[in-house]
């Protein structure tokens, strides 16, 4: 963790000092909530390219539904079998199944580093480029005055404040959390994408993370409570506008394009085009170019003909055919 120790504290520290710039107390806890919610625009900044892959492979995932379904009737019977010709699939189209878990795996590492920096800032221990100072502004850190953020829900001891705002946060990530999986299940995934085991994924993501980060989250510090939520409103507003400007085809989302492309060119008078249908990725099977037909060979004949055919059946006048 040292490595993500020092990336964490670097961010936050130039932050902390920029806020620190314009005013704000370097002891509060504004300034360093504020650094927190740097941080976290930061590293979901750096996320974007990935954020692009998981939302192409999706795609990919949706658009090919019609194709697993078909391997699913062919070879229903052999599970083995099916999930060799899946994966193949999967290959072929070059989409991942778990792509859609990859930003969250690649942020928990970053989440537990910023976990044990709070906790060990608590007690007075500097971890990264934190200084002894700054290790115990960040441990002591208190928002209006009487919240520390690096309290928790479970060792409030009492604390109204601290275990209201802690309550508030955690029910926010979970939110946040729901909101994001069912607004990419609901607007932007097809008909045929609602059932097999892609859809199964994404249902058990629906409803199992945000049990997972409710019941987790009240034993994390509020601050990083505050990274937590931060980065699921990013989440939320990065896909509302991948899902209104890029949908899916075959999605609620994308006929809802398609209506405001309509009225929006008929508002300036433009002529209406037919929107383009994606279609499925095509497999190194189907992209195979098609075999060019070589013309027939003419005979001698044919040729001093110029090129006409003997007429078939014809009869010379003694009854024989020619």
């Amino acid at each position: 963790m040292t490595p993500l120790y020092y990336v964490i504290s670097v961010v936050m520290v130039g932050f902390h000092k920029a806020f620190e710039a314009v005013g704000l107390d370097p002891a509060g806890g504004a300034s360093w909530v504020l650094s927190i919610v740097g941080l976290t625009l930061v590293i979901r900044a750096a996320l974007i390219p990935l954020f692009v892959k998981q939302i192409k492979s999706s795609r990919n995932m949706q658009l090919i539904q019609p194709k697993v379904k078909e391997l699913q009737k062919k070879y229903g019977h052999d599970r083995e079998r099916l999930a060799q010709e899946t994966m193949k699939l999967y290959k072929d189209a070059g989409t991942n199944p778990f792509a859609s878990c990859l930003p969250i795996l690649l942020q928990m590492p970053i989440f537990f580093a910023l976990f044990r920096l709070i906790d060990q800032a608590s007690h007075g221990n500097p971890r990264g480029v934190l200084t002894e100072e700054q290790a115990e502004q960040f441990g002591g850190a208190e928002l209006f005055g009487q919240i520390p953020i690096a309290n928790t829900f479970l060792n409030a001891d009492g604390h109204v404040g601290v275990m209201l705002l802690a309550a508030v946060l955690v029910v926010a990530m979970t939110a946040t959390t729901f909101l994001t999986q069912r607004q990419l299940m609901s607007k932007n995934m097809p008909a045929d994408a609602l059932s097999g085991p892609y859809a199964q994924q994404q249902k058990m993501l629906l409803y199992v993370l945000p049990v997972v980060f409710a019941v987790g989250g009240i034993a994390f510090p509020i601050g990083v409570l505050f990274y937590w939520t931060t980065s699921n409103l990013w989440t939320m507003g990065q896909q509302f506008y991948v899902i209104r400007n890029n949908p899916a085809p075959g999605t609620p989302a994308f006929a809802a394009k398609q209506d405001r492309d309509r009225a929006k060119a008929a508002r300036k008078g433009e002529p209406i085009e037919a929107t383009a249908v994606e279609t499925a990725p095509e497999t190194p099977a189907e992209r195979r170019p098609t075999q060019r037909q070589q013309p027939r060979k003419q005979t001698r004949q044919q040729r001093k003909s110029g090129g006409g055919q003997r007429p078939s059946g014809g009869r010379t006048e003694g009854g024989k055919q020619k």
